[in-house]
Parts: structure tokens; sequence; C-alpha cells
């Protein structure tokens, strides 16, 4: 399925691009069931929107546990170990596509400095956190994400984090509901 989705609605580039994630992702053994048949294809956009996509992420928060001294796949691509699509990048943060969108535009705000989770930030990181949001903010307009778009930052095992490194997740391009999870 993976395969068809990939040849008839990606460029060159952008098939080159996700093999190579899921080569390292495979190669570091997170990949289990990487891709079903729930992704849908809007145009050239594709996004999962079934319940089992969000319940792959929600068990996986479940087994997933702090890692202070390893670094996380987030950390990898912030040192460009691993391969990403990365959007913007400055001295304190690297901004990425995600490679489970959920939506038509989904990409990550990963600040350099590996705090594990909102739970984790110190005082002293107020101006770091504000310069996360107003990259957020730059980034969703020049998606062109004028009608709107949901940042999440999911924090803990109920909050669903399944990789310990801060991260914001802008997700636009399509009504979102409420609700959320």
């Amino acid at each position: 399925m993976f395969g068809l989705i990939c040849r008839q609605v990606l460029g060159h580039q952008a098939r080159q691009n996700i093999l190579h994630v899921i080569k390292y992702l495979t190669a570091a053994g997170l990949t289990s069931q990487v891709f079903s048949s729930n992704i849908l294809v809007q145009g050239k956009q594709s996004f999962c929107s079934s319940s089992s996509c969000q319940d792959d992420e929600v068990s996986k928060a479940q087994t997933a546990q702090k890692l202070n001294q390893q670094p996380t796949i987030f950390s990898k691509i912030v040192d460009k170990k691993i391969p990403a699509d990365i959007i913007f990048e400055d001295n304190q943060c690297v901004v990425f596509r995600d490679v489970n969108p959920q939506g038509p535009v989904h990409f990550l705000v990963v600040p350099r400095k590996p705090i594990p989770g909102l739970s984790d930030v110190q005082d002293g990181d107020e101006l770091l956190l504000g310069h996360l949001l107003i990259v957020a903010k730059k980034m969703a307009e020049k998606e062109k994400l004028l009608d709107g778009y949901r940042l999440v930052i999911n924090n803990g095992r109920h909050g669903a984090q399944s990789v310990h490194h801060l991260h914001i997740h802008v997700i636009g391009g399509r009504q979102m509901n409420w609700p959320p999870g």
C-alpha cells in the first residue's frame, strides 16, 4: 500500500526522503507496523484519518520511557544523524514535517535543547518556550494555514507522548473537531 501511495502521489525527492526515514527507523528498531491501509490521500497530501492511527500513538505512549541519557529520534533529527523534511531551523529549534501526518499540513517544532516533556521545563525556559510558539505561528503563516490550525503538546503517558523530547505539533489544512482526543 505504501509503495503504491509513494509512486502515485509523491515526487521523487519526497519518496527518497521517506524511504531514508523508513530505513533509519527500521535500523533503529522503531518500526513495527509503520504503514497500514488507514492512510488517506487528498490530492498530493496524505494523512491518517482513522482511530487506529491514534490508537497506535496511544499504545506507543504507554510503552515509551524517558531515557534521560539516550538520544531520542528527535535529537537525532536535530543533530542531522537521520534525515527529515526540515522546513526551518535556527539556533534554538528545528521544524520538520511529521512522518505520520494527521492533516494535510502537519509539522513539528522541536527545541534543540533536549527537554523530555512539558513537565520538565524549568523557570529559565520561558524565552525558549515563547520562541517555539512564535516559530509555530510564523511557519503556519508560511504554510498558508490562513483559516486556522491546532497546536498540540503531548505530555506524559496519558497525554499520548510517544517521544520524550518536547515538541509542538502544528496541524492544519482541514477542519479540526472538538473536543480533541
